[in-house]
């Protein structure tokens, strides 16, 4: 494995990296708002269509916008908010939008809470190395997973986009995960800040902004099922499951980005356009589809592809 990297100030500071997450997902839901509202409308610099070239399941453009949806205007009764305070969570529904901040629920501090304030949790029986979600049936209405529409918005605030990601569900939905780990609301928690769900049978834990369980201290039994934080004490770096790739260096927040996402080989919706990438853990970057062609390998963010030789060069990415 390789010794990580340290990431941008940037990416640690103002979010400087962020725009609108826009994902690729199968199905709908319906959050009772108008989708032509200025909270459901896609940004105005970010693709114009999701991207079809040979990007497979794993490939969808997106861009980043740090902040709430509140500071960006997101329409009430859409996303998050279409489930307010006082009726909790009984089924997975697909959203709009939705909304990670990192915050503090109960005794839990950090923990991760959507745009309602309801808290977020991981599942010890899922995995994050592939990202893969075991909660299904009567699990999800239980625990619902947090779920972003076609095109959906991801609104980032004081979590790392880097830690952001999202997986194909066996029904078709996308789940969001924070450090590879998928997340969930909890149907017994009926008000902002319930931590109800914490501890439940053992396995059930408030997420952390790195993906980690909350509450848990440091060498406190997590061992190595943290796999999607944060590598500490100079121990190599996971492997990522997931990486964003920007058209131009430095992650700017006004441009265009696509990511990529899954197992093994995988080929971008936009091939040899990217000039930076945000990822949380080592990869290899091919020149050609399929990971055929010249290759780099690297560990974390790279915030300008031409001081590895790799500009524009970017058309499958490897993980794992």
């Amino acid at each position: 494995m390789f010794s990580k990297n340290t990431r941008p100030a940037m990416l640690f500071t103002s979010f400087a990296a962020a725009g609108v997450l826009l994902l690729t997902a199968c199905g709908g839901g319906d959050d009772g708002g108008d989708p032509k509202a200025a909270g459901d409308a896609p940004a105005s610099n970010a693709p114009a269509a999701e991207g079809q070239s040979g990007g497979g399941d794993g490939a969808m453009d997106l861009s980043l916008r740090s902040g709430t949806a509140e500071q960006n205007d997101a329409q009430r009764r859409t996303g998050d908010w279409a489930n307010p305070p006082g009726k909790p969570a009984t089924k997975p529904v697909q959203r709009k939008w939705v909304q990670l901040s990192a915050g503090r629920a109960g005794d839990l501090n950090p923990v991760v809470v959507n745009g309602s304030g309801f808290t977020l949790y991981r599942f010890d029986k899922d995995t994050a190395q592939p990202s893969k979600s075991n909660c299904a049936g009567a699990c999800a209405t239980t625990w619902p997973p947090v779920l972003v529409d076609p095109g959906g918005k991801i609104f980032v605030d004081g979590v790392k986009p880097s830690a952001v990601g999202v997986i194909k569900r066996d029904d078709g939905t996308r789940q969001v995960t924070i450090g590879g780990w998928p997340v969930y609301r909890f149907s017994k928690d009926t008000k902002p800040g319930d931590t109800n769900g914490q501890g439940v049978g053992g396995t059930w834990f408030g997420v952390t902004p790195q993906g980690q369980k909350s509450g848990q201290s440091a060498g406190g039994g997590t061992g190595t099922d943290e796999g999607g934080g944060e590598a500490g004490g100079g121990q190599a770096a996971a492997p990522a499951t997931s990486a964003i790739l920007f058209d131009d260096a430095n992650f700017p927040g006004n441009g265009v980005a696509q990511g990529v996402a899954g197992e093994g080989c995988q080929n971008v919706a936009r091939p040899k356009v990217a000039s930076s990438i945000s990822a949380s853990g080592s990869l290899k970057l091919w020149s050609k589809a399929n990971c055929k062609g010249e290759s780099k390998v690297i560990n974390g963010d790279v915030a300008d592809l031409a001081t590895i030789g790799f500009d524009n060069k970017t058309s499958s990415v490897a993980f794992g």
